[in-house]
């Protein structure tokens, strides 16, 4: 599957408050053409530096669009990882075993949750980066350029890429749920996890992440580091 096929699906599986925060892949295609279309007969050099300016305006907007819900995304997990309180009855009194049974149930739909949504941010950071990388290719092969050096060794400095953190807390998310909650058999075939959409949208993830790597997997400057799945 091509890219930009990928991440249009990427997106329709995503929440939908996160839809609009992702590369705008299409747009810039598009921009690509057009400046490699542009007539350019006379004064090349200045038409080829406004050409490279504006489209660098563009791109470093969409890096910064990126850095600020990465990092809006991370805050919030951070402080929802900070709050986390195992409540095992009001009081400190033992619950009744039903109550008990409801309550343990809750909490780990709550992690399950937790840890698809910050399995999710991983991939937000990996597609993104993908993405810039391949449309700074087609922009080099379609103008002649150079920047994708230049730009790559910069976005790897950028906070969306930096997501140790956010693995970290999904490593310790991993070790909550198989210290608490041991793996079960599920009645009826049932899948014992939070809610339905954002498992679906956490399979996905993991199976893009999964396929960017297949597809990538020859090693150079431009190559992710590598994916720490579990």
């Amino acid at each position: 599957m091509k890219f930009g096929k990928r991440l249009k699906h990427q997106v329709r599986e995503t929440p939908p408050g996160w839809q609009d925060k992702y590369l705008s892949y299409k747009d810039l295609k598009k921009l690509i053409r057009l400046i490699s279309l542009a007539p350019s007969i006379v004064n090349v050099s200045a038409d080829s530096g406004r050409s490279e300016a504006r489209f660098i305006f563009v791109l470093d907007n969409e890096i910064e669009k990126f850095n600020l819900f990465f990092m809006e995304q991370e805050e919030e997990f951070i402080i929802r990882d900070s709050t986390k309180i195992l409540q095992w009855g009001p009081a400190g009194t033992s619950p009744s075993e039903p109550d008990y049974v409801e309550e343990m149930g809750r909490i780990r739909r709550e992690i399950v949750d937790f840890h698809g949504e910050m399995v999710l941010l991983k991939n937000y950071s990996i597609i993104n980066y993908t993405g810039l990388a391949k449309i700074l290719k087609k922009y080099d092969k379609r103008t002649g350029g150079l920047l994708r050096r230049h730009v790559i060794q910069n976005v790897l400095e950028q906070p969306f890429f930096m997501t140790d953190l956010i693995s970290r807390l999904v490593r310790e998310c991993e070790l909550t749920i198989d210290a608490v909650f041991p793996v079960a058999p599920v009645p009826d075939g049932g899948i014992p996890v939070g809610d339905d959409g954002v498992f679906r949208n956490t399979v996905a993830a993991l199976s893009n992440m999964r396929e960017i790597r297949r597809r990538s997997s020859t090693h150079s400057q431009f190559s992710l580091p590598p994916l720490d799945l579990p």
